[in-house]
């Protein structure tokens, strides 16, 4: 009798254990009869799928799968019948308010005493995190696929426009590199927020960075984040301008002073625009020979026409000395980041040097 009661209590306890490890468990644990009748329903799967034990239990599984998947039941009751371990599959599950998530299922069949098959068990574990990461890991490699074969076209063109006008080698490489290295700050940009944008501020103080001459430059307008397309545009503006402000104007020297401001309003039927102006002054010196059109070459096409036409707008370059100004007015849905819910377009135009 003792060794009844040992017996019985031990196998009561086994059972209470392995209730709790059910219980506890983070994946949905579900067990059904041969007919796709719930008969046990553990805290997960209520958390899971948003039904209370009561509620399942005596109901058929088929209420958690969508209908144009119920075929699958049919499927893995039919191997359960066979003795057969289905071994784990994603699908996806209907949730009691009628979402759906995505699930990795594992079903193995329940026997009796006897050995006979009565039912199943299945083991639930909601993917659908793992899933939206692959599925941004995908968009993102689409997009870096995008984004690569667009600089490919633009530094082909570099290459093409810069040999035209460059007659010494070492001047074409050294134009090439510099070109390259400013597409390549404003593609660390858009790499650091997952190809989500970059701030204008940032983008301005990048590519002005290997000038130096920061005290003499002032930046001044709203927090906006630009879409890659205009990252890459203006970016490529912004290190021709520069350039040549390094080279003839304010960065030149220690006197001189650039000043970039933009802001928004409201353009033709009411669309915003954004109104950006760089503005450099410098001193004249007497005896400065040099002829306006020697500074005239692909930057002059970058600002005039590649940079306004790939973001729908227009610019004016106007020079005269002691002074350079390049103003852009553009939409300004063409720039920045559209507001959550909104597209961002993917479509961009080639870039066009030529005439």
């Amino acid at each position: 009798m003792t060794e009844l009661a040992s017996s019985g209590l031990i196998h009561i306890t086994a059972d209470s254990r392995l209730a709790a490890i059910v219980e506890s468990s983070f994946d949905a644990i579900i067990s059904k009869d041969l007919n796709s009748v719930i008969t046990s329903w553990n805290g997960a799967a209520q958390r899971m799928f948003g039904y209370a034990a009561e509620e399942a239990v005596g109901r058929s599984v088929l209420m958690l799968i969508p209908d144009h998947l119920k075929d699958e039941e049919a499927d893995i009751i039919g191997r359960v019948r066979n003795g057969e371990v289905v071994a784990s599959y994603e699908t996806i599950r209907r949730r009691k308010d009628g979402g759906i998530i995505a699930v990795s299922l594992t079903v193995s069949p329940i026997r009796n005493e006897s050995g006979e098959i009565i039912g199943a068990s299945k083991i639930a574990r909601d993917i659908t995190a793992s899933k939206e990461s692959e599925r941004r890991i995908r968009l993102l490699l689409r997009e870096v696929n995008h984004r690569v074969k667009n600089q490919f076209a633009v530094i082909l063109s570099m290459v093409r426009e810069t040999s035209k006008r460059s007659t010494d080698p070492r001047e074409f490489e050294a134009l090439i590199r510099s070109r390259i290295m400013a597409l390549s700050r404003s593609h660390d940009l858009l790499v650091n927020s997952e190809w989500a944008g970059a701030s204008l501020f940032d983008l301005i103080q990048e590519q002005l960075k290997p000038f130096g001459h920061e005290e003499q430059v002032s930046l001044s307008g709203p927090l906006l984040t630009l879409q890659p397309n205009a990252v890459q545009n203006l970016g490529m503006a912004f290190h021709e301008l520069g350039t040549n402000s390094s080279k003839y104007g304010a960065l030149a020297g220690d006197v001189g002073r650039l000043e970039i401001t933009w802001q928004i309003a409201a353009g033709v039927l009411g669309k915003r625009e954004i109104h950006l102006v760089w503005d450099e002054t410098m001193p004249v010196y007497e005896g400065d020979r040099r002829d306006e059109s020697t500074r005239k070459g692909f930057g002059t096409v970058v600002l005039q026409r590649v940079a306004p036409q790939s973001l729908n707008g227009s610019a004016v370059l106007e020079r005269s000395p002691g002074h350079l100004s390049w103003s852009l007015t553009a939409p300004l849905d063409s720039i920045i980041v559209p507001q959550l819910g909104a597209e961002i377009p993917t479509a961009e135009p080639e870039p066009s040097f030529g005439p």
